[in-house]
């Protein structure tokens, strides 16, 4: 058998938040016969919480997948609450919140790729709040995290599953921040078509809708 593992935070970790098969249960029946899939995320985890998963992982490891971010991201835009004088002192609280999330997501990339494991990242979906001045603040300062994702991976030539392509309807959330089993199929399916195209060819790669 040959194993792909999930690591990262709710994203993948989700049995908690739904009525029916989690994350992992989905990729799983959609991989062929000869893999099976672990779970090492862990809800809650942040970006630096990834390197101890990664201590985890099984010896028939041969694909990992990564989502993390999102809890960092939270707890990074409580800035978005602070008085300001400006927008451009707005933005450089954002940096600021940014430049450390850019520390703890490259350090955790060094550990994915000490494992010598073919790996992949994904990105951040944007979240479901109901409150539509939140929603839009949250999205916009988001991108600037994704940003950091995107191009820091690119660097290390680990293909992305940009998860914002996947999530594009309310039903694909359990609560405005945890996958659905609808959404969560659609990961399943974005994964599992990442898997596949690795080895024909690398690179930024989107889930189907």
């Amino acid at each position: 058998m040959r194993n792909l593992v999930l690591v990262g935070d709710s994203i993948f970790d989700n049995a908690a938040y739904v009525d029916g098969p989690d994350v992992r249960a989905q990729v799983e029946t959609k991989m062929p016969d000869d893999w099976t899939v672990s779970l090492l995320a862990v809800d809650g985890s942040y970006i630096l919480d990834v390197p101890g998963q990664l201590d985890q992982l099984p010896s028939d490891t041969q694909r990992l997948v990564v989502s993390t971010g999102g809890n960092d991201v939270l707890v990074q835009t409580e800035v978005l609450g602070d008085a300001v004088t400006s927008v451009g002192e707005a933005l450089l609280l954002l940096d600021e919140a940014v430049a450390q999330f850019r520390e703890d997501y490259c350090e955790m990339l060094e550990a994915v790729l000490a494992t010598d494991i073919q790996s992949f990242v994904c990105t951040i979906y944007r979240p479901n709040f109901p409150d539509g001045d939140l929603q839009r603040m949250t999205s916009t300062a988001l991108g600037l995290f994704n940003d950091v994702i995107i191009e820091e991976a690119s660097l290390r030539l680990l293909p992305i599953l940009d998860i914002r392509a996947i999530f594009t309807d309310g039903g694909d959330y359990a609560n405005p921040i945890e996958p659905s089993v609808q959404g969560g199929e659609k990961l399943a399916n974005g994964i599992v078509e990442m898997i596949s195209n690795s080895g024909s060819h690398q690179g930024y790669l989107h889930g189907r809708r």
